[in-house]
């Protein structure tokens, strides 16, 4: 009987181990499909993302007012937005300033001065380079382009033959020879709302003066000093994405008075590209700039490779 008894307790506490196991084994069963349904999860939110990713490059929207992306190697619109559009261009006219006055072509070295005629009784704008002011044609040229003073662009008009009504006409005679239909030019800084074009022209107006070096070089120099005055002078460029490492530009000049608004035109390298972006009548400080970077993701996605037009 003792030895019945203990087979017998032997077996109780079998069963009872082994219907305490049972569900720690379930939970082991369970525990996998659970496993496998938070990787399936994880890997549809991933493609969720990637997906959203995908259609914020293949829709671009873009603030300013009048657009044209081109590709400079093939001609091709990627992108347009009231293109044909004639608005004021504001300081954009120091593109074509700057081609008149090297197609001269100029002594470089010359000494120019800034005279009471090159004060801006327009806007009432202010410049660092008083009246008196000495500086080579050359400088003149680089701070006109890079820091858009209205002051050396006047100057360089006035010494040009004939004198700055001979200088205007010569712009005026450059955008015909051009073939371009909707820019019409009645002073060599932009200051003046009748300077005008189209995002389309201007597209063509950048390609053309891409091809002059000292305009690439000077548009897109970060800052310069120059000594006058007795001390020596920072002057930066306006365009701050030419000291991003992110942009390669190969030109670039911006432009503001209240009936333009912002405007911004380029030359820049995207996937070993050169792309052309204009961008006029942009609301607000960062808009064009936003535009741009906008612009340059799309294109760098491979968005751009179907065009895009927005009205």
């Amino acid at each position: 009987m003792h030895r019945n008894s203990k087979v017998l307790l032997a077996a109780l506490l079998s069963l009872m181990l082994g219907l305490g196991s049972a569900p720690a084994l379930a939970a082991g069963k369970q525990a996998k499909p659970a496993t496998v349904k938070k990787q399936a999860l994880q890997k549809v939110s991933a493609k969720k993302r990637a997906t959203a990713v995908m259609e914020d490059y293949s829709t671009l929207r873009l603030y300013s007012n009048a657009v044209m992306v081109l590709d400079q190697s093939t001609g091709s619109v990627l992108y347009e937005k009231n293109s044909e559009a004639v608005l004021p261009i504001a300081s954009i006219t120091k593109l074509m300033m700057a081609m008149v006055a090297l197609d001269a072509p100029p002594d470089l070295d010359e000494i120019l001065q800034i005279d009471e005629d090159d004060v801006d009784t327009l806007k009432g704008t202010h410049s660092r380079l008083r009246v008196g002011t000495r500086l080579s044609r050359e400088e003149m040229l680089r701070l006109a382009l890079m820091s858009s003073e209205n002051r050396a662009a006047f100057a360089l008009s006035r010494y040009y033959p004939g004198g700055r009504p001979a200088f205007v006409a010569a712009m005026n005679r450059k955008a015909q020879m051009l073939g371009l239909q909707d820019t019409y030019f009645s002073d060599p800084t932009g200051l003046s709302a009748e300077n005008v074009s189209s995002a389309r022209d201007l597209a063509r107006m950048v390609s053309v003066a891409q091809q002059y070096p000292l305009i690439r070089q000077f548009s897109t120099t970060s800052n310069y000093e120059v000594a006058f005055g007795g001390r020596t002078h920072v002057f930066n460029n306006t365009n701050s994405l030419v000291r991003s490492s992110s942009w390669d530009i190969g030109l670039s000049k911006t432009g503001f008075i209240n009936e333009a608004g912002r405007c911004l035109v380029m030359q820049a390298w995207f996937n070993n590209k050169p792309t052309i972006i204009v961008l006029l009548d942009s609301i607000g400080k960062m808009t064009r700039i936003g535009d741009a970077n906008r612009i340059k993701h799309w294109v760098e996605n491979g968005a751009s490779s179907l065009r895009h037009s927005a009205s």
